[in-house]
């Protein structure tokens, strides 16, 4: 097997994996799906299409970016420490931040079409 292949399943298994395990993550997606069938139901044009896509995946992304830290700091230090906290909490902020940016562009552009 070679090593895209290998690298290509890591990668999936690692999707898999937080799907499994974050129910935050499945909301998430749930809500890009919405996303995505409202803009088919609304015909968004290429470039809101773009932006959209790019939205739902910077928030998947930051949402498995937080759950490797959280798993990793857990990993570092499984009893409760004031700093573990405070890096896991700013890493909650990071996806809140992602995901209400997303929200406001994608108020933006169905808005238009309301």
């Amino acid at each position: 097997m070679s090593k895209l292949t290998k690298s290509f399943r890591w990668a999936t298994n690692g999707i898999r994996t937080v799907w499994r395990e974050e129910v935050n993550f499945r909301i998430e997606f749930f809500f890009g799906g919405l996303a995505v069938t409202l803009g088919i139901y609304l015909h968004v044009l290429v470039l809101e299409w773009m932006i959209i896509v790019a939205c739902i995946g910077a928030v998947l992304a930051a949402e498995m970016m937080n759950t490797a830290i959280e798993d990793l700091c857990n990993k570092v230090e499984p009893n409760i420490d004031p700093a573990i906290g405070k890096i896991k909490d700013i890493m909650g902020g990071f996806v809140l931040v992602v995901t209400i940016t997303s929200v406001v562009i994608g108020s933006i552009i169905f808005m238009s079409y309301l």
